[in-house]
């Protein structure tokens, strides 16, 4: 990989604050978007062969597609920060090191979906992700790029594994019990308080930037034919090196080993 584009502020002192997001190009892909159609933003997306990081794989831009385009009411945006998978600690990364990238990826998303609500749904544990992102929102509105069009609610969970399933997480979120819900309906057509709502997770979102800013071919350049761009590895365990590593999603489970320094004391990765 030649680049980092998830990580790539990552080295840089402050990387949590606008100021420095800023300084190295941040919102400029919103202030992009902000001239394109909705239905633009949503086709560059599906162009940019993006998908779900978050497990289910599901195409990104399809999945906002779905929206009934006829609804008059609210439609929401939902984060899944809820990362709860024993040994994932990636969305902690971004949401720590880079919060302003979901922000961003928040509003652009929120105009191609049409919506005026955001909701991150932060795992309980995670206290200094949530303190840095919460930061992040304020400045966010004292700078004028929330609270014009489109609002963000930070929500913490209380550790329920079960609440990083999508509609487990829309029930906890509700204030009911954190138990999934039989679909279909789908989000996209009746979730959160009954409205169109669409779930994606941190990493996902932090994708979309890049993509209006650079170009949805230049992200699925990054891929393989039915995958686009890169994603964050957790890697820990029996490894010499066990860090959060950006890579293609071509990468194999070697190279990725490799790239964490090999395998500890006298084992040998067959």
């Amino acid at each position: 990989m030649a680049e980092p584009v998830l990580m790539r502020n990552f080295d840089r002192a402050n990387s949590h604050t606008l100021a420095v997001y800023r300084d190295a190009g941040g919102y400029g892909a919103w202030e992009k978007a902000q001239a394109m159609e909705p239905a633009a933003i949503t086709e560059a997306v599906k162009q940019s062969n993006l998908r779900g990081l978050g497990g289910a794989g599901f195409p990104t831009g399809m999945k906002w597609s779905f929206v009934p385009k006829n609804h008059t009411g609210p439609v929401y945006l939902v984060v899944n920060a809820d990362e709860g998978e024993p040994g994932t600690f990636k969305d902690r990364y971004l949401l720590e090191r880079d919060p302003h990238a979901l922000i961003e990826g928040m509003l652009i998303a929120a105009r191609a979906i049409r919506s005026a609500l955001g909701f991150v749904y932060v795992r309980g544990e995670y206290v200094q992700p949530w303190r840095r992102f919460s930061a992040a929102v304020k400045e966010a509105y004292d700078a004028g790029l929330l609270g014009r069009g489109f609002d963000v609610v930070v929500h913490r969970g209380a550790g329920a594994y079960i609440c990083g399933e999508e509609t487990g997480l829309l029930s906890s979120l509700e204030g009911k019990k954190g138990w999934p819900k039989i679909k279909p309906p789908f989000p996209a057509i009746k979730g959160a308080f009954g409205q169109p709502t669409i779930v994606n997770n941190v990493e996902t979102l932090c994708c979309v930037p890049p993509i209006v800013d650079r170009g949805a071919a230049w992200f699925a350049g990054l891929g393989t034919k039915t995958q686009g761009g890169t994603r964050m590895y957790s890697v820990s365990g029996r490894v010499k090196r066990p860090a959060v590593y950006e890579a293609s999603v071509s990468i194999t489970l070697r190279e990725l080993i490799e790239r964490a320094g090999g395998v500890t004391g006298t084992g040998r990765l067959k």
